[in-house]
């Protein structure tokens, strides 16, 4: 597998196509913005058209941002989103970033089926089937002579598993497991296939849990806000990174139990009530 050197910058966003959904917050709108910024066009995918107009007019060439609105479990979504990326350049793409996500907090024991339905098809089912779409649009990129991209937005904790977030960690965790598959699966036909994990973003995330109290907040290794993220995730995409971690509290968690698992399943168990 081609490891690029640490200066050595692989992808470029100039008059790239890209797709990143979850756009309307968060890390999503951060790195929709920057992505402009830098020259490409992206098809910005979320559920809330205003959001969507406040994010086009947040940047210097809002022309350059095309809105899809939708949830990204909807097939006519993804469809109407791969329309919009076909009409930009003859059908290729260059990035697509898997970035939407939900969450949900409490103790799997107390929380229904659907719960852990609506988590994975967010989380796991729905980058699953964006990519699926978007591979012959990627491909067709590589043989053009470029470098495409598949980012996929993680989770520390789809490398560690916590106590009362179940449902989150086991999405996070079949993303991780699919997406190392698929980069061994696609490095031959010149794709990368790169996985974000950052801890607790400071963003609009917990005012969108499902099935949770209103008001849930939820103990942090190690928080950044959203524009540091979107900023570590596009220098990764360049660079070419296989995987990163993010914070110095995610690193802490993530090596503290690859060193001794025994030891953190000690301090993270809950106790009696």
């Amino acid at each position: 597998m081609n490891m690029p050197l640490p200066f050595q910058q692989v992808w470029s966003p100039e008059d790239a196509v890209t797709i990143v959904t979850g756009a309307s917050s968060g890390i999503g709108f951060e790195l929709t913005r920057m992505l402009v910024e830098e020259g490409a066009h992206v098809v910005a995918v979320a559920r809330r058209q205003q959001r969507l107009t406040e994010l086009a007019n947040a940047t210097s060439c809002p022309e350059r941002v095309h809105c899809i609105v939708g949830d990204v479990t909807d097939a006519s979504t993804r469809e109407k989103a791969m329309a919009a990326a076909d009409s930009l350049r003859d059908g290729r793409l260059d990035l697509l970033v898997n970035n939407a996500g939900v969450g949900a907090i409490g103790p799997f024991a107390e929380a229904s089926p659907e719960r852990m339905r609506r988590v994975m098809e967010v989380n796991f089912f729905a980058p699953v089937d964006w990519t699926r779409d978007a591979l012959p649009r990627l491909r067709q990129a590589a043989q053009e002579g470029g470098h495409p991209v598949i980012c996929n937005i993680g989770s520390v904790l789809g490398h560690r598993a916590v106590p009362d977030k179940s449902e989150y960690c086991a999405s996070k965790f079949a993303l991780h497991g699919w997406n190392d598959s698929l980069r061994a699966e696609l490095v031959g036909d010149g794709i990368g296939v790169t996985l974000v994990s950052p801890s607790t973003t400071r963003s609009e995330f917990f005012d969108s849990l499902v099935e949770t109290d209103p008001g849930q907040k939820s103990a942090s290794v190690g928080s950044w806000p959203p524009t540091r993220v979107a900023q570590a995730a596009l220098l990764a995409i360049k660079r070419g990174r296989s995987e990163v971690i993010l914070s110095l509290g995610g690193k802490a968690l993530v090596y503290a139990d690859r060193m001794s698992p025994p030891v953190m399943n000690g301090l993270l168990a809950k106790r009696g009530r």
